[in-house]
């Protein structure tokens, strides 16, 4: 049988991997500084390594004899509204814990989602098959109107 369910209707068991975003209107700085804030303290605990072992591995990355464990208690403190992290200590911070879906997070307000590595292929495929429709239609509209030659008669 086949499925008649609507693209638009969600369905209660399975989640998209991949879900629909749409930008906010807005830039809410506060929700969003909090977001990430939070988003880098679960990363942290969800790497497995300690603080001082990030912020070592972050120096190394960014080329800094030091990089302290204050600092990084600073950009991920929700109530250091002041210390917000540059993009180029968030990336070795990714890197550090090696936390990618950050980037995700970073971008989600723009109605942006991140794909990694051969994910891309799948949006590349879903594309290609969009205009594969989009020209099979074209095809039978030409096709539904019978062909006048007029040559040869």
């Amino acid at each position: 049988m086949r499925n008649l369910q609507h693209p638009g209707q969600a369905d209660l068991f399975t989640a998209p991997v991949f879900e629909s975003r749409e930008a906010a209107p807005a830039i809410d700085v506060e929700r969003f500084r909090l977001r990430m804030k939070t988003a880098m303290s679960e990363a942290i605990r969800a790497s497995g390594r300690g603080r001082e072992a990030i912020a070592d591995s972050m120096a190394l990355a960014l080329g800094l004899p030091s990089f302290s464990r204050a600092q990084l208690d600073n950009y991920t403190s929700p109530a250091k509204t002041g210390h917000d992290i540059t993009l180029v200590r968030f990336k070795a911070f990714v890197r550090a814990t090696g936390r990618v879906e950050l980037w995700d997070r970073a971008v989600s307000d723009d109605g942006l989602i991140v794909l990694q590595g051969d994910e891309a292929r799948l949006a590349e495929i879903a594309r290609l098959q969009q205009e594969q429709k989009a020209l099979a239609h074209k095809l039978r509209t030409l096709r539904a109107v019978p062909v006048d030659i007029k040559r040869g008669r």
